[in-house]
């Protein structure tokens, strides 16, 4: 092999490249001090473009194609190389392949919250976080202002210079949204904002030759003691009319309170059950006594006895508090049981309805009596 042929083997024939990241937008051509043949192959492909630079300055970009770099076809850099190799010579130039693909796996996030005025709650302090796509529309632009030398420029070297604008133009963007829709009403309205903050991104980027063509606002969100607050405002509109979500409590106090062994309650209400059934044995038993009265003139109706008689007053419950628990209810026949056995004394806390206060049995009147019998404590020798 001559001299000739050594020398051409040296030479760049094809310049291509063939992306296998998906994080690669910026690609430099390594020349390792190999010139370019005059008559090589260029192959830029679809979602790449493929900028020369010579000695610092741009001298062309290729949009997809294959291209033969030769004078006639290339007269830029004929301009920047011609004079001093001749147009036939082999030249050195930095081939940078640029990605203008969508690039869709940016994320962004307030690191610290944005303060808006809302027309409900007031000031409010809003965290807001999604994602958004960029590409590469001007690949000139690009190089220069924010590629520069780097043989490979990766995504994320871009993210945080993006990331950084995006928070900038959100406080405002939040802030205007504010103004006109309530905070409860801005998730309805998170894909026009969106569209809007596209709108301004992609202008403020234009100078680096960047374009937002999707961004996403996935979640706007409130302060942990402002969500609170909404949570017990959604409970006091589920519960409605309050009067009969009391009564509805109470009922339900009341069933638990029957079920419960060895309480007062549990025994009033076995015999309030026991007069029903009794009364209705006693219907049952004499059926046309009703009939006979329905058959009496109305103006000759006397008032009647009533068929039974009235359900026993409900005894007086009481609460016990030991080992630092509230027991009970209670009726008064099972303290006496408690007293008796040493578990309620003179000492023991109680109360009951109409009481200020938790109070020492001893010194409850009512409940005087059942320690008569317990004689007091020895004072200490």
């Amino acid at each position: 092999m001559g001299l000739l042929d050594s020398l051409r083997g040296e030479l760049v024939d094809i310049i291509e490249w063939t992306d296998d990241t998906r994080d690669t937008m910026v690609w430099r051509f390594p020349r390792h001090d190999n010139e370019i043949k005059m008559g090589a192959q260029l192959i830029v492909r679809e979602s790449q473009a493929a900028v020369f630079v010579n000695e610092g300055r741009l001298a062309d970009v290729f949009t997809p194609g294959t291209y033969t770099l030769e004078t006639r076809n290339v007269p830029i850099l004929s301009t920047l190389k011609g004079w001093k190799h001749g147009f036939d010579s082999p030249f050195k130039a930095e081939v940078y392949f640029v990605n203008v693909r969508l690039f869709s796996d940016f994320k962004w996030g307030t690191k610290n919250p944005v303060m808006v005025r809302d027309p409900e709650f007031g000031p409010v302090r809003l965290r807001a976080f999604g994602g958004f796509a960029a590409r590469v529309v001007d690949p000139a632009k690009f190089v220069g202002e924010l590629v520069g030398t780097d043989p490979m420029f990766r995504t994320e070297e871009v993210e945080g210079y993006l990331r950084q604008m995006i928070v900038s133009r959100l406080g405002s963007a939040l802030g205007t949204a504010a103004r006109d829709i309530p905070v409860l009403d801005m998730a309805a309205e998170q894909h026009e904002m969106g569209q809007r903050l596209a709108a301004v991104l992609s202008e403020d980027m234009a100078s680096v030759g960047l374009r937002i063509d999707q961004f996403n606002v996935e979640s706007i969100t409130l302060p942990p003691e402002v969500e609170k607050a909404l949570d017990k405002r959604t409970q006091m509109g589920m519960v409605g009319d309050l009067d009969a979500y009391s009564k509805f409590q109470t009922a339900n106090a009341v069933e638990t309170a029957a079920g419960t062994p060895g309480s007062g309650m549990s025994d009033a209400l076995g015999m309030g059950m026991g007069l029903a059934a009794a009364q209705q044995m006693a219907q049952n038993a004499n059926p046309q006594q009703p009939a006979a009265q329905s058959q009496q003139p109305a103006q000759a109706a006397q008032p009647q006895a009533p068929a039974g008689p009235p359900p026993l007053p409900q005894q007086v419950q009481w609460f016990v508090g030991a080992s630092g628990q509230q027991q009970g209810p209670f009726g008064a026949d099972v303290l006496a049981q408690r007293a008796g056995s040493g578990q309620l004394t003179r000492d023991t806390l109680v109360w009951r309805e109409g009481m200020e206060q938790w109070t020492p049995a001893g010194q409850v009147s009512e409940l005087s009596g059942l320690f008569a019998a317990t004689p007091p404590p020895m004072p200490p020798s």
